[in-house]
């Protein structure tokens, strides 16, 4: 299986043969991917594969040393900052704002790259950032600081941000991470609900499960290579679980609908002895 080719027509973002090396090293050894529109697109992989790089090459904030990268139908390094972020939004894992700033405050950041150096809000650009917190499911909290704010609710404002572009690709490093299942699935749900509005969705995660049951397709890496590209079905099994993260975890399918759980072998193999 391979990754969907960097020339697929209608991507919103190509990246061949990307090669990146960061302090001498060798991060990313030749990758390619595509992500459409209406699809999310689940990049897997342990600690130290590649999948935060990727998302930083794919906006043009890391030089590559082989390989290309378009948004659309133009070079990533042949775009501006302000024209990248009408064309992707970026959610990192990592995110930073003032305490005292609040969501709408926030949201409203989001409306930058379609304003003039100086140039203030106007009330359409309000009444956009006001929907983006209603997809996001922050609507309720506008008026909320984002240091009075849980975790989940927080990362569904910085979400609101990225919506407020209006960019038709939304990249996130994360979103899911240290948060409870309740927010987890209600992130997962969120972006299906995206892509089923036509955003195209790129999303590392650390859950196989949870990219298995929300993801369209999933491209797992390793050593900065892609080991397997395709279907939560066709990514997500034993094998290819024991190969990249090692045999204390294997897959078992979901009684529910068939797709992939990732347990602790030990579980699966009381299950098996039942």
């Amino acid at each position: 299986m391979t990754a969907l080719a960097a020339s697929a027509p209608g991507a919103l973002v190509r990246a061949h043969e990307v090669r990146v090396a960061l302090g001498g090293a060798a991060v990313l050894r030749g990758v390619s991917l595509a992500v459409e529109a209406g699809e999310v697109v689940g990049l897997l992989g342990p600690n130290g594969a590649g999948k935060s790089t990727l998302l930083r090459a794919a906006t043009g904030l890391v030089p590559l040393t082989g390989g290309s990268v378009e948004l659309g139908d133009a070079p990533v390094r042949a775009l501006g900052r302000r024209a990248v972020a009408r064309r992707v939004a970026v959610v990192q894992q990592l995110t930073e704002a003032p305490a005292a700033l609040t969501v709408e405050e926030l949201a409203l950041l989001g409306r930058t790259p379609h304003l003039r150096l100086l140039e203030r809000e106007s009330a359409r650009d309000r009444a956009i950032a006001r929907e983006a917190m209603r997809r996001a499911g922050c609507l309720a909290l506008a008026a909320r600081a984002l240091g009075t704010l849980s975790g989940g609710q927080r990362r569904r404002a910085f979400i609101a941000r990225a919506l407020a572009q209006e960019a038709p690709l939304l990249l996130l490093d994360e979103p899911t991470a240290n948060l409870d299942v309740q927010a987890q699935a209600q992130i997962g749900a969120l972006l299906r609900e995206l892509a089923e509005a036509g955003t195209g969705v790129l999303v590392t995660l650390h859950d196989l499960t949870l990219a298995a049951a929300y993801c369209d397709r999933l491209v797992l890496l390793a050593e900065g290579r892609v080991v397997a590209s395709g279907a939560p079905r066709e990514v997500v099994t034993a094998e290819r679980v024991a190969r990249v993260y090692g045999d204390g975890v294997t897959v078992i399918a979901s009684p529910l609908d068939g797709l992939p759980v990732v347990v602790p072998a030990a579980r699966a193999r009381e299950r098996s002895d039942a």
